[in-house]
């Protein structure tokens, strides 16, 4: 008898103890689980966000429509709020006749480091202010081939307004304060041009640009 009682402890506590390690190995199994849902949405989420990111479209706008050369200028790339200072011009293009297309030389020697401007032409009337609608013709010329790359006097005016990202910062910045029936020379270095993006048709990296704008309306 006695030993019947005990092979039956022995059977109880065999159970017992088979049961506690069943009930580990299940643990152990949720656990498991639970890290591979997790690490499943971590990734799931993270290349949700990945690809939303690569997917979001670049804005972009024309600097000169049906000009012979066309520039382009993704919005908001280099408009900055910083206030800009503009030397004057240490060798201006020839003033020329508002409303013939300017002669425009780039200065001779390295392009300088901070933005130049100077009024060849001062127009009349108000002066122009950030988010006017302004018409120009322009000629622009670069550094980087000393000649001229792009006019739209070959083409037709350009409108945009000013100060709202549709132009290189150059513009938003150097065109205020301009009047009607003005010609101002603009010299741009890369910063407020296109930077270190290499924009083909004359334009290289990092290149410092010469335009001379005409101020045709302000709207």
């Amino acid at each position: 008898m006695a030993t019947a009682k005990r092979e039956r402890q022995k059977a109880a506590r065999r159970q017992k103890i088979e049961a506690q390690q069943r009930a580990a190995k299940r643990r152990k199994t949720i656990q498991r689980s639970s890290i591979v849902v997790v690490v499943a949405i971590v990734i799931i989420v993270s290349a949700a966000l990945l690809f939303r990111g690569k997917s979001t479209p670049t804005t972009t706008t024309t600097l000169a429509a049906g000009a012979a050369t066309t520039t382009t200028l993704a919005v908001g790339t280099t408009t900055t709020t910083a206030p800009v200072h503009f030397a004057p011009v240490a060798s201006p293009s020839p003033a020329g006749t508002f409303g013939k297309a300017p002669t425009v030389i780039v200065p001779a020697g390295n392009p300088p480091t901070t933005p130049e401007l100077t009024d060849l032409i001062v127009g009349n009337g108000q002066p122009a202010k950030i988010g006017q609608k302004l018409t120009v013709q322009y000629v622009l010329a670069t550094y980087s081939t000393r000649k001229v790359i792009q006019s739209s006097w070959t083409a037709q005016p350009y409108t945009f307004t000013l100060g709202a990202g549709q132009v290189i910062t150059g513009w938003d910045k150097g065109l205020v304060g301009m009047r009607v029936g003005g010609r101002r020379e603009l010299i741009l270095p890369p910063s407020l041009g296109y930077g270190s993006v290499a924009r083909g048709g004359g334009i290289a990296a990092n290149d410092t640009l010469v335009f001379v704008v005409d101020l045709l309306k302000i709207s």
